[in-house]
Order: structure tokens, then C-alpha cells, then sequence
């Protein structure tokens, strides 16, 4: 029997020797990989601050509650992110200002070191750089601390709406869902909660109102090609055919009229579009019918200015900075573009100027979905601030930014590179300003 007892012993010895080697790699410095930006940036789109697990030795979790509580009663823009010392600083505060897509005052602890960027709407480069020498000195705790109400009251902008949705899925039912919300203190919760909900109603409304003035002027552009297309359905020649591609067009125009007046929230704009799409597709079949030609296929619009009507041709075609891909485009921009010129794009009102409407912000959202609608769209926006947009939760919670105007606002990777720029641990990079130097 000693063999086998032997046995049981080595058996015993591998198994223990193996726990302490696995207990020992997962302990090891370095051993799990650090959270990705991403991760860190999806938190903060949730809560104005995150503490890495392997840092919450620098802000146990109770102050790290306290700090987002006091950020969100104050109602601004401010991230605070805790961050384990070897964790990567190269590019840090850019990579997290374009994963977020929300317009802000970022403040990040990374070990022992803190340092600050904002965006210039939020807060001036002179300011920032002022808040972080202003916190220097001060133990860990105390510097959050003093970095948020410093910031809060030197920050423009509101919170984004992203730190809401949690808020608005709340829907009291009767007394007892109303008796629940005294209960757990009520009165301030609920009075939060319709807070949020007016606010989000505001964006909404706001946001409606921008896509009115483009829908208003495709639905004016396709009456007047209506108009030029002098067609009359009694006309020598005019078939049955010519006269249904025509009423079909009649009524995608009235159509497309009576759901704009309709319309109530920014989604209902993709009806109104998609009407649009419809008519100048019938169109496109009636004037070949007309000329006797063979009837096109039907194709998405052209993607630079849907008005151009149904496109006859996919070109291979990039964004500034970006990757190609294949765009439908209409005879004219393919012309353009085959002779080295730029195509004639749709351009929208920002705060920053006229723009393409893919990169105006995710508000032209419902208005492109309707012109492409299906699975196309995402491949054509790729790269692009609406694509990016489209793709990001906030959009997805109906977070109506409008290009990164205000603080809080969803504006994506459409920021000053300066403004999150410079090496972490410089102060943001600047040099003192008018304040700089000693007293």
C-alpha cells in the first residue's frame, strides 16, 4: 500500500504547487492586462467617475461615491477617472475625449500623478492648467475633492444626458410606485427624475427643430422638381405606367409634408426621408419611361446630397483622414470625382460653420437613416463623426448633441486636438498663462 499513499502524497504536492503558482500569477504586478480606454470611457458616459479596479487602493469607493454624487448634483460636465500607476499615459486624454464623444473637463489620477484637459468650450487652457496647479500640493482624496469644486464652478456647460438613462427608465406606477419613491427619499428623487426627463425633452425638441430646416429644404427641392418635370398625365403618349409613377410621386411629396408636420421627436424625421427616397425613385422610372430608356434599378440615393436623387454608380471614396469605401453617387459626382474635383456635398449649419452632414453631429442621424436605410448605412458613415456617433451608446440613448457646442454635449471625435494634447503630468501643457511665475 505505500506506493499508492506515495502516490496520493505527489498527487497532493502538484495540486498545492500549482494553486500557489496560479495565486502568484494572478498577484503578480502586471499580471492582468489594464482596462482598456474604452472601458474607462463607456464608465464615464455612466457616472462622472471611475476608479480602476487596480486602483481602488487610491480612492476607496465610498469617497469615490461622494465625488460623483457631489459632480452630478452640481450638474456639470466633469469626468474624474483613478487609474493604476503603470498604466499607459501616451495619448491618454485624447483617446478617452474620443471614446466618451462627450464635450467636457476631464481630470485623470493615474498613480501618484494628476493632470487635467477640457474642451475649449467647457474650459480654457488657461483655466484647466490653473485647476491643476491650484490641487498640486494636496494628499490624493483631498485633491479629487478640491479638482471637483473647483471645477463645477468654473466649467460651462450641464451634464450630459448619458448619466440620466438610468433615471429615465424609471416610471413610477400608481401610489405604490410613488409610495417607493418617498420612501427611499423621495421627494428629491422624483423631483430629479422629472428634471431629467424635461431636459431630455429640451434636447429633443431642440434637435427636431435643427432637422426641420434640412427636411424643409429637401421637401421644397422635390416639389420644384416636380414642377420642372412638366409631365401631364393626359398628355399624347402617357401610358398607365407614366401616370402611376406619377401619382406615386404626388403622394410620397404630400406624404412627406404631412409626417414632418407630424413629427413630435427626432426619429420621426426617418419617415419623412424615407418618403422623399420613395418619390424621387418614381421619379427616376417615370423619366426613363418617358425616354425609352430601360428602368433603373433601384438604388440608394446619392450619398453626398440625397436631392441628387437615386444614384447610378458605387465610386470608392474616403473622408479626410480616413478609409475608403464604396459610396453611391450620382451621375454628376461620379463625373467629379473621376476628374479629381471634389463632389457637390450636402452641407448643414454647426456651431462651427456649414459642414458636411456627416460630420455635423448625430442629430442628422434619423434624417440619413431614411434616405439609407438597412444595414447600409454604417459601412457608409465609417470613420465619419455621424458614423462614430451612430455607433456609440449615447446615440443610442437618443443623446441629441449638437457638434460639441455646449459642455456635455455628444460631439464624438470632433474636438481641438490641442485641447487634450501634451504629455500627461505637464499641467495640460501650458505655461502658467497670466497667472503664471510667482507671487
Amino acid at each position: 500500500m505505500r506506493p499508492l499513499i506515495s502516490v496520493r502524497i505527489t498527487v497532493r504536492v502538484v495540486l498545492v504547487v500549482l494553486l500557489a503558482l496560479g495565486a502568484a500569477f494572478a498577484a503578480a504586478p502586471g499580471a492582468q492586462a489594464e482596462t482598456p480606454v474604452s472601458e474607462v470611457a463607456q464608465a464615464l458616459k455612466k457616472s462622472p467617475v471611475y476608479v480602476d479596479p487596480a486602483a481602488s487602493g487610491l480612492l476607496p469607493a465610498a469617497e469615490a461615491d461622494a465625488l460623483a454624487t457631489k459632480i452630478e448634483n452640481a450638474d456639470k460636465p466633469v469626468f474624474v477617472a483613478v487609474l493604476p500607476a503603470d498604466y499607459p499615459k501616451q495619448d491618454l486624454f485624447a483617446n478617452l475625449r474620443t471614446q466618451t464623444g462627450v464635450t467636457g473637463l476631464y481630470g485623470i489620477q493615474v498613480g501618484a500623478e494628476f493632470d487635467a484637459r477640457a474642451d475649449e468650450s467647457v474650459l480654457s487652457q488657461d483655466g484647466v492648467g490653473n485647476l491643476v496647479r491650484a490641487v498640486e500640493g494636496d494628499t490624493l482624496a483631498a485633491r479629487l475633492n478640491n479638482f471637483a469644486d473647483l471645477a463645477v464652478t468654473s466649467a460651462n456647460g450641464t451634464a450630459p444626458a448619458s448619466w440620466d438613462t438610468a433615471a429615465d427608465d424609471f416610471d413610477p406606477a400608481g401610489l405604490i410606485g410613488l409610495g417607493a419613491v418617498a420612501l427611499a427619499g423621495g421627494a428629491g428623487a422624483y423631483a430629479l427624475v422629472r428634471r431629467n426627463r424635461k431636459r431630455k425633452a429640451e434636447a429633443e425638441w431642440a434637435a427636431l427643430a435643427k432637422l426641420r430646416v434640412v427636411v424643409d429644404e429637401d421637401i421644397t427641392a422635390f416639389g420644384e422638381e416636380l414642377d420642372r418635370l412638366d409631365f401631364h398625365p393626359g398628355e399624347p403618349g402617357a401610358t398607365d405606367e407614366m401616370r402611376t409613377d406619377y401619382e406615386h410621386a404626388l403622394d410620397a411629396y404630400d406624404r412627406a409634408k404631412s409626417l414632418l408636420g407630424q413629427a413630435e421627436r427626432p426619429d420621426d424625421v426617418r419617415a419623412v426621408t424615407e418618403a422623399l427616397e420613395d418619390g424621387r425613385f418614381s421619379l427616376a422610372v417615370l423619366a426613363a419611361r418617358r425616354e425609352g430608356r430601360e428602368l433603373p434599378v433601384r438604388r440608394p440615393p446619392c450619398f453626398f446630397d440625397p436631392r441628387h436623387g437615386p444614384a447610378v454608380a458605387d465610386l470608392s471614396w474616403a473622408p479626410e483622414g480616413g478609409t475608403p469605401r464604396d459610396v453611391p453617387v450620382c451621375a454628376a459626382d461620379r463625373t467629379r470625382i473621376e476628374e479629381g474635383q471634389s463632389p457637390d456635398v450636402r452641407t448643414v449649419d454647426t456651431p462651427h460653420g456649414r459642414r458636411p452632414y456627416y460630420e455635423a453631429g448625430p442629430v442628422y442621424g434619423p434624417w440619413a437613416g431614411g434616405y439609407f436605410g438597412g444595414g447600409l448605412l454604417p459601412g457608409l458613415l465609417m470613420g465619419t463623426m455621424l458614423g462614430h456617433m451612430m455607433a456609440s451608446p449615447a446615440y443610442a440613448a437618443t443623446d441629441y448633441g449638437a457638434g460639441g457646442s455646449e459642455g456635455g454635449d455628444v460631439s464624438g471625435s470632433d474636438f481641438g486636438s490641442g485641447d487634450f494634447g501634451g504629455g500627461f503630468g505637464d499641467g495640460g501643457g501650458f505655461g502658467g498663462g497670466d497667472f503664471g511665475g510667482g507671487f
